[in-house]
């Protein structure tokens, strides 16, 4: 067995094991199937293919001796424009799905419609009510919940004119989105024009093109993103920080190993629930099983792991390796980042696959509809066909690796606020005083191009090392678990300063702040900063980073950041290389336009290299030494 090959896929001893046991069993998994890609298509790696019409496929000649315009006479820079604002458009979609998604839980909570759902953050809703001009005296929770959400749910269909949180915008940034004509409108209304302004014989000049992916990332950033966070927390809790447990060693040989999968915390909160009934309890007793285990893969585990003790498996790349342990009784899935392969992987095992969203059927999957006027019933549903399952598992197939790591999760804004004293300027003042240089956000998901966790770890340990703060969220946040950084002990691995820091506050080096949707945490504590030091966001000393990225969703995140004024750092090329001048704009002219831009570095080290010097340069701005 040649053991360094595993090593090049994965920095994690639990992968490679299982990159072994899948070999051993003939199972492939998403490495193999990236090397029968090879070579992938060198026109789609370039973004200069397009098939927006029946008169195509076209394609461009890179090399310049073929043809250098579509049929329709679009040229490069308007191809690679298109194909770039359509996947913004699908991950704006996305994860602006998602936060509708939660809003009308809460709509239908506050309605009596969903009676399984309550509202546990009092608090928060009191806050969010204050900043939209919601009367609150007087009137119930449930009251105040249901207009807070018809506000919320506006903000998706109609065109309103701007969107109700943009009042934690900076005024610099804003009266800069204003100029630019980028002010998101509905978010909705965002997505529907680029698909409008990329059909054939519309929208043809790349810089306007650009300005209107801009404008949709920002609604989804500023709106649907950010209301997925604000009000999942309202309905589930928002989190406080408390250890965790990560890393496929959380399996368990003699319970029930339920795993939950996908982006909707309606669904989850309510297996976790379900989980913990008498009954079912004593029911996997009857099958033989000591108990129920419900574990977290990828962004449900990041929403689960915030607020509840529930350990999490692992991130993207390890999904199908959770089911190759021949432990896992059921995987269920709701929306996004599944495999499609887990079907094929599962009939291997006795694992059942159960999908439970209208929107994400996969053929081979038992499909339960969840329903949150049901919620309950239909996770008790779900839960009892994993325990009857359990009998089922062959135990000469089981091999549950030994890893497994305590972290620390939970850093919403309010949790960093309790723990700087209730207000910012603690860290404004060490970061004024140097012992904090500066803060990066480390994002995005797990590709097989780069070594699983790599990008993320490397990263992450350069940067502590230079006295900067990293705050994470999503696959990159899991990767940092399970290298042991997101443990105050971890700030040993810091510079003085920020070790300092870090020890008197009792925090890790690394700050686990959520999943993909909670990003928006990243850009409300920016603003509060920003507004705190009247400045703009472009002006202080942050910066952030997708190590590892892959999915459209990443790049609408990216998009809005650096439209936030965030200079950001890609470990993988997006497809815009094939338009020199597309390239340029988002690596350069961005900086003059929206006041930051993108850098593309596939070493980390030298990522960390480039976000040092952006750092530096901010603080010498801002006169700081």
């Amino acid at each position: 067995m040649d053991k360094n090959k595993y090593a090049q896929k994965s920095i994690d001893p639990a992968t490679q094991a299982m990159l072994s046991k899948a070999e051993q069993a003939g199972v492939e998994v998403a490495w193999e199937r990236l090397e029968k890609q090879e070579p992938q298509c060198g026109f789609g790696l370039l973004g200069i293919c397009c098939r927006n019409c029946n008169m195509g496929p076209c394609r461009i000649d890179p090399f310049g001796n073929g043809a250098d315009k579509g049929i329709c006479g679009a040229n490069a820079d308007t191809i690679v424009a298109r194909n770039l604002l359509r996947t913004i458009a699908a991950g704006a979609a996305s994860h602006s799905d998602h936060g509708r998604d939660v809003v009308e839980t809460v709509l239908h909570a506050a309605e009596g419609r969903a009676p399984d759902y309550e509202i546990k953050d009092e608090e928060k809703l009191l806050a969010l009510a204050k900043e939209l001009n919601v009367s609150t005296d007087g009137r119930s929770k449930q009251e105040i919940a249901l207009d807070i959400a018809v506000k919320a749910i506006d903000e998706f269909g109609t065109r309103k004119g701007t969107l109700e949180l943009l009042g934690r915008v900076p005024p610099q940034r804003k009266e800069r989105w204003e100029k630019l004509g980028i002010v998101p409108r509905g978010i909705d209304r965002e997505v529907v024009e680029i698909m409008h302004r990329t059909h054939m014989g519309v929208d043809t000049d790349y810089v306007n093109l650009i300005l209107q992916g801009m404008r949709a990332a920002l609604a989804d950033g500023w709106g649907g993103s950010m209301w997925a966070t604000e009000l999942s927390d309202v309905l589930f809790g928002t989190p406080k920080p408390h250890k965790g447990v990560s890393n496929l060693g959380v399996l368990k040989e003699d319970e029930v190993n339920i795993i939950v999968h996908g982006h909707e915390p309606t669904l989850s909160e309510m297996i976790v629930r379900a989980a913990k009934d008498p009954q079912l309890v004593e029911f996997a007793r009857s099958q033989g099983a000591k108990g129920i285990n419900v574990c977290g893969m990828c962004c449900t585990g990041n929403e689960l792991l915030m607020r509840h003790d529930v350990p999490i498996a692992g991130n993207f790349l390890q999904q199908e390796l959770a089911i190759i342990t021949g432990a896992v009784e059921a995987m269920v899935v709701d929306v996004q980042c599944i495999m499609p392969s887990l079907t094929e992987v599962a009939r291997c095992y006795h694992t059942k696959i159960i999908s439970t969203s209208p929107k994400a059927k996969f053929p081979g999957a038992q499909h339960v509809a969840f329903n949150e006027e049901k919620a309950l019933e239909i996770a008790r549903e779900i839960v009892r066909i994993a325990v009857e399952n359990y009998p089922r598992r062959n135990k000469e197939k089981v091999f549950i690796p030994a890893e497994k790591m305590e972290f620390v999760a939970g850093f919403s804004v309010e949790a960093i606020l309790s723990a700087l004293g209730g207000s910012l300027d603690p860290l404004l003042n060490a970061i004024k005083e140097g012992n904090i240089k500066g803060i990066a956000g480390i994002v995005g998901c797990n590709n097989p191009k780069i070594k699983q966790d790599y990008g993320h770890i490397t990263l992450a340990e350069e940067l502590i090392k230079q006295d900067i703060l990293v705050v994470e969220t999503g696959c990159a946040a899991i990767a940092s678990a399970k290298a042991r950084l997101l443990l105050p002990e971890a700030a040993a691995k810091a510079g003085p300063g920020l070790r300092a820091v870090c020890e008197a506050l009792k925090i890790p080096p690394v700050l686990h702040m959520g999943s993909c949707v909670d990003i928006s945490r990243i850009l409300v504590v920016a603003s509060a900063a920003a507004r705190a030091l009247g400045v703009d966001i472009c002006d202080l000393p942050l910066a952030g980073a997708a190590p590892e990225w892959m999915s459209e969703k990443a790049v609408s995140i990216g998009a809005y950041v650096v439209a936030s004024g965030i200079f950001t750092v890609l470990g993988t090329v997006p497809p815009v290389l094939g338009s020199s001048n597309v390239a340029a704009l988002l690596t350069e002219g961005a900086k003059d336009v929206v006041g930051a831009s993108f850098a593309v570095e596939g070493d980390p080290l030298k990522a960390a290299g480039l976000i040092v010097k952006h750092i530096n340069e901010k603080r010498a701005g801002l006169g700081l030494a």
